[in-house]
């Protein structure tokens, strides 16, 4: 590993003055699972890294107001979002989706605001905030700002942050009655990077769904929605028919990347059956006719 400078500021300030030099080999680490491996494999070379673990305490927070929107510091861990009782409540998918998301010894380190900030497509958590319609509050030297979730992401292991910017908060409205679900495929154990993941959100009235959001991850460039399965479902009843409809919408809209996970023509055949499947387990059925 190449030798390198290690800054550990005590405030937010503190931190984004330390990396607002403009100088690209210098970057923040939190909890380092991705940062100390890319550096290891020598694919990542920081003359100085800016470490956030002694920042403020209140960056850890994870809250639920009374109206049902969660506030979660970005320096709160994986394993604190795991078993918050709050995040089971208001949004169990959450929970959920972080019982198989990598293994107990990462998710007791990584936080919320370096697995966002990675930008890797294979991460679990970017498709289902996208679909809790989540947003972020992000620091820097000209000050804060808002961003969703679903603008984070320019490009594999890209993001929209200025230099000197950090993710400070992720916000979920409350979700009320949508019902949301996290479905992913792994070729090898179930914590491992997956070859699609899959979100759902879903309102619905009576036995028709009213508006679906539907994000996919880790088959495509970076996280993003798919409007056409949605537009497909909206308005429709949940039916066999309804539900291909929607997969063959969102295989043939989806621009698919192959990777040792799987062939581009294995993943979109797998999206066309995941969206089902995704979109049953969201409303609490079980698997139709082929999955």
């Amino acid at each position: 590993m190449t030798p390198f400078e290690l800054a550990e500021p005590v405030t937010l300030k503190d931190a984004i003055g330390l990396l607002a030099t403009g100088d690209p080999d210098v970057r923040p680490i939190a909890g380092g699972t991705a940062v100390m491996l890319m550096m290891r494999t020598g694919l990542f070379r920081p003359a100085k890294l800016v470490s956030l673990r002694r920042i403020e305490a209140g960056h850890r927070a994870i809250e639920v107001a009374a109206d049902g929107t969660i506030r979660i510091g970005a320096m709160a861990t994986l394993s604190s979002l795991e078993h918050a009782p709050e995040i089971a409540q208001a949004a169990p998918v959450i929970s959920q989706t972080l019982r198989t998301l990598s293994n107990v010894r990462v998710r007791n380190v990584a936080t919320l605001g370096g697995h966002l900030a990675h930008a890797d497509p294979h991460m679990d958590l970017p498709p289902v905030l996208i679909t809790l319609a989540a947003s972020l509050t992000i620091a820097g030297p000209s000050g804060m700002r808002r961003l969703d979730v679903a603008d984070l992401f320019g490009g594999y292991l890209e993001t929209t942050l200025a230099p000197g910017e950090l993710i400070t908060e992720v916000t979920v409205p409350a979700q009320g009655a949508r019902r949301a679900a996290y479905m992913k495929c792994t070729t090898r154990s179930a914590d491992d990077w997956p070859a699609l993941g899959l979100a759902v959100s879903l309102q619905t009235e009576g036995d028709r769904i009213t508006s679906a959001r539907i994000a996919i991850g880790a088959a495509t460039e970076t996280p993003r929605r798919l409007a056409a399965a949605e537009a497909a479902l909206a308005g429709a009843r949940a039916d066999d028919a309804a539900l291909r409809a929607a997969g063959d919408a969102a295989a043939a809209e989806a621009e698919i990347e192959a990777d040792a996970q799987g062939s581009a023509a294995y993943k979109r055949e797998l999206l066309r059956v995941y969206v089902g499947r995704t979109v049953r387990k969201a409303l609490g059925r079980a698997p139709g006719p082929g999955g």
